[in-house]
């Protein structure tokens, strides 16, 4: 069953919609796509619908965001790509406050093809090898590995080993919520090999030595990073506390096992009543196990001389470490 021209047709109610358009009310679409489902011209000019760039449409109260605002641009025709910081938006990444505010929709095509040019929209033209472009959540765009690649020309070297954390962050069956990687170490090793002159490899080579399996967010990188460059010992990621049983008790952030100086960071959600409760009886079945936790706030971690250096050598150094 195609659509017709009744202005209900692309309205919020599925109900009237072939499921072969259904799509259609659920973010952006192209008229590409809207001819595919038979909806005819002069309903995408009804006024319900939002004209967003040329040949692209969304209906005006479907209040889409993340991919499915965008997949319109990647199905304008078969080799329009989001690259760059929109592909990391799609991943997650995080992303540094000097990224964060630009809300272009960086686009690519094959080299060979046409330069993307629209509103708000940064173009690219790009060699892609096999894998490096995939379908996802309803868009194509570049891969975990070949997006982190492409932001290596862009981010410092800190953002860039904190981008890589995330894509290859997992979490076994011993963690309350397990957790899969977007890649492996080993993939963005692979992709670098293969792009040996692209813009920012150096950096993504001296990056490859400093991502770690187990961080789960950016402070978390910055906070390990911090210390390593104070040249305190690097401390573990994913390590799970036992108690006599061997049952699973306490998960840090970081840990010095041989010490048992476990490390916590306290992001935002940690400002709660409730939150601070927990953090609280943490704390205290950390002490109960043997184990000092040292809680890390975000202004730990500003400024030339970080305060969690300062934390963490003291909580070693009274549990016998000693700097050689």
């Amino acid at each position: 069953m195609a659509l017709n021209d009744n202005p209900s047709a692309l309205g919020l109610s599925l109900s009237a919609i072939s499921r072969s358009a259904e799509h259609l009310t659920a973010g952006s679409f192209s008229v590409r796509a809207s001819d595919k489902a038979g909806v005819t011209r002069s309903r995408t000019r009804a006024k319900d619908l939002l004209l967003v760039s040329r040949g692209i449409r969304m209906p005006a109260e479907s209040g889409a965001s993340g991919s499915s605002a965008l997949r319109a641009y990647t199905d304008l025709d078969d080799s329009s790509t989001l690259v760059s910081l929109s592909a990391a938006r799609i991943w997650d990444v995080p992303l540094p406050g000097n990224c964060s505010g630009d809300w272009r929709i960086h686009l690519a095509r094959r080299r060979g093809f046409s330069f993307p040019r629209r509103v708000n929209v940064a173009g690219h033209l790009l060699t892609f090898l096999p894998e490096e472009v995939l379908e996802y959540d309803g868009v194509r765009l570049t891969s975990p590995e070949r997006t982190w690649l492409d932001l290596a020309a862009l981010l410092p070297l800190e953002d860039l080993v904190a981008a890589g954390d995330h894509l290859v962050c997992s979490h076994g069956p011993g963690f309350p919520m397990p957790k899969d990687a977007l890649c492996s170490i080993e993939e963005l090793t692979e992709i670098v090999r293969r792009h040996p002159g692209m813009r920012g490899v150096r950096k993504a080579r001296a990056a490859l030595e400093l991502i770690r399996v187990g961080a789960d967010s950016a402070p978390e990188t910055l906070m390990r990073l911090a210390l390593v460059n104070a040249n305190l010992p690097e401390p573990v990621l994913n390590h799970i506390v036992r108690d006599a049983l061997g049952q699973p008790v306490l998960w840090p952030d970081a840990a010095y096992r041989e010490f048992r100086v476990s490390l916590q960071y306290d992001g935002q959600h940690h400002g709660g009543a409730d939150q601070h409760l927990r953090d609280i009886e943490r704390q205290e079945k950390s002490l109960a196990h043997g184990w000092l936790e040292v809680r890390i706030s975000k202004q730990d971690l500003q400024g030339e001389r970080p305060v969690v250096v300062h934390k963490v050598r003291r909580a070693l150094e009274s549990r016998g470490w000693r700097a050689r």
